[in-house]
């Protein structure tokens, strides 16, 4: 990565702190896509149950790998698990200790935004983990909500169309219809403003391109 590049997100990530902050959400930057694990692996207790949504990021970063090396976690493995178990392990991801989870996009105010198909990913950031830590590159950053929106919706969501190989309009030609498809990867648009419960949420800006 360009030096001014890194440079930049340094300077840049401390605004978006200041703002997750101000919003009661904990937030820390990370240079690297390593420290970020380091980082990520030290705020997980040993002995805590870990689950994560369908995120790229937490996979592309082989966060499950380095979590289930240390031996001390249990974790809550949606991929390992077929047919009945699918739904069993997503409400057992409900009560977990620790949910990991990226964004689809971040406005630079402090909003969190990420759209769902099937809504257990955004239910459970919602309610019911005991802290969830949101693990953003600083390539979802955008100017405002509205952008944020536009990006999950526009970006993430036909890109995600085709990785997942589901029957929508924006994985045939990769934009947006704003369609009410069976499919729809935009089923649940959630917008995360506000922490009731304080430093639920952490979130680590990560100074690499990461996810889509």
């Amino acid at each position: 990565m360009s030096t001014f590049i890194a440079q930049r997100n340094e300077l840049f990530s401390a605004r978006l702190i200041e703002n997750l902050l101000r919003r009661h959400i904990h937030a820390v930057y990370c240079p690297t896509v390593a420290d970020a694990v380091t980082h990520v692996s030290s705020l997980i207790a040993d002995g805590s149950s870990v689950s994560w949504g369908g995120s790229m990021t937490v996979r592309d970063m082989r966060l499950p790998e380095v979590l289930a090396a240390r031996g001390t976690l249990r974790l809550l493995d949606r991929d390992k698990v077929e047919g009945a178990d699918v739904r069993r392990t997503y409400l057992e991801a409900m009560d977990a200790d620790v949910y990991l989870t990226s964004a689809n996009a971040l406005s630079e105010d402090g909003i969190i935004v990420n759209i769902d198909g099937n809504g257990n990913r955004v239910a459970a950031i919602t309610w019911g983990p005991k802290r969830v830590i949101h693990i953003i590159g600083m390539n979802k950053v955008a100017h405002t909500l509205d952008a944020a929106i536009a990006r999950a919706r526009g970006t993430a969501a036909p890109i995600n169309a085709q990785r997942l190989n589901i029957n929508t309009p924006c994985k045939h030609d990769g934009r947006c219809h704003d369609c009410n498809a069976a499919d729809s990867i935009c089923s649940y648009i959630h917008l995360l403003r506000n922490s009731r419960d304080e430093q639920r949420h952490v979130v680590v800006l990560v100074g690499e391109t990461l996810g889509f």
